[in-house]
């Protein structure tokens, strides 16, 4: 895929790395020259400075051949309106754009913008680190790699069934454990009972 980042800090340098080692096309337009340097020795993609709300410094990175672009400035509002650009102006289908702060998230969606939210994903790791007693594991198969993690079945899921999870972008329901020890497999097309007291195992396919 060619893919534009837009925002040279640390989510959009970090993310830029991991797409080029996976073996896309990837450029990042900081407006700060002194962020591209950061990147690691090894990033093979294309770097560029230039204010992301210019037009023409938006052509010049060839965004109208891109595949998909996020956006990850640290200024929510920038987010939004080059969001905004992107999808509407130069009809890039696939535009995610980042939101520090997780109450404006709606805002972002109304716009139809895909939205991460570091706050949120940073919250939802620490807290289930505090309160599960597994922790992650990353299975490979082949050149895959899949990660396994466990979450507490949340109060207002409790008496439901896993098909009732909000399951995130690109992971899926793998089993459910129960406040005994017990696991059960999640099989294609069923559902299992949630119970106080119990976990479900989540999987996401890292690379």
């Amino acid at each position: 895929m060619n893919i534009l980042i837009i925002g040279g800090g640390q989510l959009g340098r970090k993310t830029a790395e991991i797409l080029d080692a996976a073996g896309h096309t990837v450029e990042v337009l900081d407006e700060s020259g002194d962020n591209l340097p950061l990147l690691s020795p090894d990033f093979g993609g294309v770097t560029s400075v230039g204010f992301p709300l210019d037009i023409k410094n938006l052509r010049e990175t060839g965004i109208e051949g891109c595949d998909a672009v996020a956006v990850v400035t640290a200024d929510d509002n920038l987010n939004i309106t080059v969001g905004q650009i992107v999808k509407d102006f130069f009809g890039v289908s696939k535009v995610i754009a980042r939101i520090s702060d997780p109450q404006r998230e709606t805002v972002f969606e109304s716009f139809g913008l895909q939205t991460v939210c570091p706050t949120n994903m940073a919250g939802e790791k620490l807290a289930a680190a505090l309160t599960s007693p597994w922790q992650d594991k990353q299975l490979t198969f082949g050149t895959a790699t899949v990660s396994l993690q466990v979450r507490k079945v949340e109060k207002k899921l409790f008496g439901r069934t896993t098909a009732e999870l909000e399951v995130q972008p690109g992971e899926g329901v793998f089993g459910v454990v129960k406040e005994d020890g017990s696991f059960f497999l999640l099989e294609h097309g069923a559902q299992l009972p949630l119970d106080a007291g119990d976990s479900v195992v989540y999987s996401r396919k890292i690379d």
